[in-house]
């Protein structure tokens, strides 16, 4: 059958049992393997039960059990480019790996017509015990190539990735970032009709994911097809003329890139106006407290090279004014500081606080790039914690130019101090 469809997606779904709270139990997993024995639901009188809804009459409601897509469907045309956004549990990967195989779905189904090269997690598709050069034939055989077709892109490869000192190592002994950049040239130039990517390339330095991206470019030019998962914004909307937007492993939106993307980062404020008045698991004398963080920037969110003002509510216990306050507020990226911001390092004066109020940290030009950062508060008083909330909200950053008319900052660009103030 001919069709200038590439990739057909059809109410797919994935459902995964937790751990310990609402496992599944050694005798519910003995009664699902006599019940499929006696070709019965295997589901039955295990306390799983129908939704209800006859949208998804299969879906099981558990405790414990978590739906990592649900009833996803979409097509994607030859040589389009797609990219797939969402937050951290979203369900993208899960896509990509019931795309490829990896995993096999729960319900619904998936064709894909062409053939198929994917980099997902580091490492994926390579046997660590071969050699960067033995893998690289390997995976062009699971492409369907011959090995004069692999035999033909071979030095191609090896140039593209770098790696040609140890192209002869067995591929246990390579670091991540060698092994993510054989591992994307061997996707791009074996040259499969679909390819699909995940975040991985953050695994590489900066200059080879401009590289990457510049090759992804030349690929769908080629019209080649690409579904391209990605944190980062800009990325997505300069390779992307549509995205699709996974929510809660569900389709909140698709549709153009820039409209797509405005709508996700609109959600994402969410997290960045968060009232943390009623956090419990705060450490501090309560003299002073953390009661709400906001971003009032004139740009959505928080974006590269343009003005940001992060506002930190507070509300001071009793009816004394209080001396010699400090606040602090981190910005952590998995688990590491990239900036503080400090009052005492800005030279401002915080004596006498008392009553409600609130005060901003105003950067003139945000210098992080794209992604999703987590924010810590800190305060003292007269040397003592008042107040410590550790996420106590995220900040969603886009990317743009961070001098006017300059390109956008990579995800290479090192940890900095930069100029700020409070008021």
């Amino acid at each position: 059958m001919v069709t200038d469809t590439a990739i057909r997606v059809r109410n797919l779904s994935k459902h995964y049992n937790l751990g310990e709270i609402g496992a599944t139990t050694f005798k519910e997993a003995l009664e699902r393997s006599w019940h499929k024995l006696r070709g019965r639901d295997p589901n039955e009188h295990t306390g799983l039960i129908e939704s209800g809804d006859p949208r998804d009459s299969y879906r099981m409601k558990r405790r414990g059990e978590l739906w990592a897509l649900r009833d996803i469907s979409f097509d994607v045309k030859r040589g389009e480019v797609i990219g797939v956004i969402g937050k951290n549990g979203a369900g993208k990967s899960t896509l990509l790996k019931l795309l490829t195989r990896i995993t096999e779905p729960t319900g619904g189904r998936a064709e894909l017509y062409g053939r198929v090269g994917s980099l997902l997690e580091v490492g994926t598709g390579f046997h660590g015990d071969l050699t960067g050069r033995e893998n690289v034939y390997l995976n062009g055989t699971i492409l369907g190539m011959t090995k004069a077709e692999v035999d033909a892109k071979f030095d191609e490869i090896v140039d593209f990735s770098g790696v040609e000192k140890f192209i002869d190592t067995p591929v246990k002994r390579y670091s991540s970032g060698m092994t993510v950049r054989l591992a994307f040239a061997v996707a791009a130039q074996l040259e499969p009709e679909i390819m699909l990517i995940d975040e991985v390339l953050s695994v590489g330095d900066a200059s080879f994911q401009h590289k990457c991206l510049g090759k992804m470019q030349d690929v769908s030019n080629s019209g080649r097809t690409i579904l391209f998962v990605s944190h980062n914004m800009s990325s997505v909307l300069n390779l992307c003329p549509k995205t699709i937007y996974l929510k809660n492993g569900e389709i909140e939106d698709i549709g153009s890139s820039d409209k797509v993307i405005a709508h996700y980062l609109e959600d994402s404020m969410e997290k960045a106006q968060q009232d943390i008045d009623g956090r419990t698991d705060r450490k501090g004398n309560g003299k002073f407290r953390f009661t709400k963080f906001e971003v009032v920037s004139p740009e959505l969110g928080a974006t590269t090279g343009k003005q940001c003002i992060m506002r930190i509510h507070y509300n001071v216990a009793g009816n004394e004014p209080l001396k010699e306050v400090s606040i602090s507020m981190a910005i952590e990226k998995n688990g590491n500081a990239i900036i503080v911001f400090w009052t005492e390092c800005s030279g401002s004066n915080l004596d006498n606080i008392s009553g409600s109020g609130y005060i901003d940290c105003v950067v003139e030009k945000w210098p992080l790039v794209a992604g999703t950062y987590t924010i810590n508060l800190h305060c003292t008083e007269q040397g003592r914690i008042a107040d410590w909330v550790t996420e106590a909200a995220e900040i969603p950053v886009q990317d743009a130019g961070y001098f006017d008319g300059g390109k956008p900052l990579d995800q290479g660009h090192p940890p900095i101090v930069v100029p700020y103030h409070w008021k």
